[in-house]
């Protein structure tokens, strides 16, 4: 089916969404008669009801803009930050994490995508292809909650800020995998962990 544009007129559509709105009209009937989608539908009635006079289903193509220098080097010197954080084998962080480098992006006023910064982080030799993991079958040996609590602590300096290294004591239970406990101790002793039990 061709696009919406070359098959109807502004008016058209304004129309049948006003029959729509005023509940002259089912949804269904609408987007059978223009041959849309549920998404696509939604998607238009939100445009035409936030500005009816201005709605238009006219096709814009968007152009990318291009990223000023500026900008360019700030996404470089966040990449390699990152990098830095990655690489410290005394940190427990194995990948980049480029949603979150956006939206740091962002508060500094600098508009990017994802693929955008994963296109430079290649570049720049900051990227990790993800790994298949191999699909892991988890044998549940219990048969209600609280049969099995799995109890352990790992130590890692947890933060790139954190000036030295902390341990995480946590209990799971096996059945529903619910964190039960979890808290961060200066060091691991014995006390520690008779106190986490406790705490369950």
């Amino acid at each position: 089916m061709s696009q919406l544009h070359k098959r109807f007129t502004d008016e058209q559509i304004k129309l049948l969404f006003k029959s729509y709105c005023q509940g002259q009209m089912s949804r269904t009937d609408l987007q059978e008669m223009i041959g849309i989608g549920k998404s696509r539908f939604f998607v238009l009635l939100k445009k035409y009801r936030n500005d009816p006079d201005r709605f238009t289903i006219a096709y814009q193509r968007k152009t990318h803009a291009r990223i000023s220098p500026a900008a360019e080097a700030k996404i470089e010197k966040a990449l390699l930050q990152e990098k830095a954080v990655v690489e410290d084998r005394e940190l427990p962080i194995s990948g980049y994490n480029y949603s979150a480098m956006k939206d740091r992006l962002q508060k500094k006023g600098i508009e990017v995508s994802v693929p955008t910064i994963i296109n430079r982080a290649k570049k720049l030799d900051c990227h990790k292809p993800r790994k298949k993991r191999k699909t892991h079958d988890r044998e549940v040996l219990t048969s209600s909650i609280g049969a099995l609590i799995q109890h352990d602590a790992s130590t890692h300096k947890w933060s790139p800020f954190a000036k030295e290294k902390w341990t995480l004591i946590t209990s799971i239970d096996d059945f529903s995998r619910k964190l039960l406990y979890a808290d961060f101790v200066s060091s691991e002793t014995t006390w520690a962990h008779i106190q986490a039990a406790q705490a369950l």
